[in-house]
């Protein structure tokens, strides 16, 4: 019988007070669920800053996108829970078609289990006898669990192997191929792969299910060089299937690679796999596309090489208070390292709330040059002379990885301001 799962109503009776950041201090002791229902405004219901929103008509645009987009390339699609760590986006990427969710650690992966999900894609090779243990636990409990991960290593299997001796069902995995020499993990060459498969062959706790990498290392990533790779992949599944080193596995055949941006050269060349000898899964694992953002995939997004096959929209808006205007040319607001991720670029100012009237207008004439814990530093030009302490500052962020992973509880807002729902994170 499987374990029974948390959803939406556990989370919706969380209590609402000091842990989550920005929440309207006034709504201490409600629960999410009754918060969310009074649809307060974000800017004059009592939240405070800095307070993280994430857009509900972006939200739904980009799931609907990946979506389609998917279903048009004929792949499957397991999103990289890491990047949201929140059940309620796993839910809605599923209603939206995907098959599963990956996940890297298994943190994530009891996370997506607590939570219900039937499919978890590890996209790790996963050597810890705990968590071994435990994956074969939940296995024998839910007939309907499906589990795999990675092997990149016949030391690796061993491990595995070992650690599952005397569990029920075996474990499926795939074998990791890397992108190239100084790339991240993964086995270097075709022979690495057909040594990592012959030891899973050998074991009776594992199956063989496929192939998979991440065709975003690939050493100065090109459409060329991410091709070639991806090529290698497919012609890598194959061979093994050529060689029946899937006849022992499931009823179907897993090739899986694509990250946020390459995908569009996953669906090419997963497009020209021949016909094996039982269906193929064809497994984009895409994660960054459910916010999308402002920065490192407002750049790298394939959307922006396949403009014909629609657009990613930013849902992430940060807004934090002017705390201080010392000079014409500076300003600061209230929120920093502890708010925004700056790992790989800096929030961009975009738009200002007045404080006087709530009129917004464009953050013409104004950068971020630097961040502080608790400060964001604020270059003001021609144009921001209307910049006031008080004023409330709308900022882009970039990489949607390290922007959940700083807020526990984060408003859906709609267009108007209405905060209709929030979102649950678990890292």
């Amino acid at each position: 019988m499987a374990a029974e799962h948390l959803g939406a109503q556990h989370l919706a009776s969380e209590r609402v007070d000091h842990r989550f950041k920005g929440l309207p201090m006034d709504a201490e002791g409600l629960t999410v669920g009754e918060l969310a229902a009074q649809r307060r405004d974000l800017f004059t219901g009592g939240f405070t800053t800095p307070v993280l929103a994430l857009s509900a008509e972006a939200l739904e645009h980009n799931l609907a996108l990946l979506e389609t987009y998917a279903e048009r390339h004929g792949l499957a699609f397991a999103p990289h829970g890491k990047t949201s760590m929140a059940p309620q986006l796993f839910d809605r990427q599923i209603a939206y078609g995907a098959w599963g969710i990956t996940a890297a650690v298994p943190h994530q992966a009891r996370v997506c289990r607590a939570f219900g999900i039937r499919r978890i894609f590890l996209a790790n090779e996963l050597v810890d006898a705990a968590a071994l243990r435990w994956v074969a636990a939940e296995q024998d409990r839910d007939p309907d669990f499906r589990f795999l991960c990675y092997v990149d290593s016949v030391r690796g299997v061993e491990l595995m192997d070992q650690a599952l001796r005397g569990s029920g069902r075996p474990v499926d995995v795939v074998v990791e191929l890397g992108a190239g020499d100084g790339a991240r993990t993964g086995a270097r060459t075709e022979a690495d792969c057909a040594a990592v498969a012959d030891a899973v062959a050998a074991t009776s706790t594992l199956r063989l299910a496929g192939v998979a990498g991440y065709e975003a290392e690939v050493p100065g990533a090109t459409s060329a060089s991410v091709g070639a790779w991806l090529r290698r992949l497919t012609a890598l599944a194959v061979e093994f299937d050529k060689a029946g080193r899937f006849a022992d596995g499931p009823d179907e055949i897993v090739v899986s690679a694509g990250g946020s941006a390459w995908f569009d050269t996953v669906a090419e060349v997963f497009a020209d796999i021949p016909p094996l000898s039982r269906p193929v899964l064809k497994l984009l694992r895409s994660g960054a596309y459910v916010s999308h953002d402002d920065g490192q995939y407002r750049n790298l997004t394939p959307f922006k090489r396949i403009p014909e096959e629609g657009a990613l929209r930013p849902a992430f808006r940060l807004w934090a208070q002017v705390v201080s205007r010392p000079s014409v040319g500076q300003a600061f607001v209230n929120a920093g390292k502890r708010d925004a991720a700056y790992d790989l670029h800096l929030p961009e100012a975009q738009v200002v709330r007045s404080a006087r009237d709530g009129s917004i207008r464009p953050a013409d004439g104004i950068t971020v040059s630097r961040l502080s814990d608790q400060h964001i530093w604020l270059d003001t030009t021609d144009g921001a002379e209307a910049l006031e302490v008080g004023d409330w500052v709308g900022l882009g962020l970039s990489h949607p990885c390290t922007v959940f992973e700083k807020w526990q509880l984060i408003p859906l807002v709609e267009e108007d301001g209405t905060v209709v729902d929030f979102v649950r994170t678990f890292f």
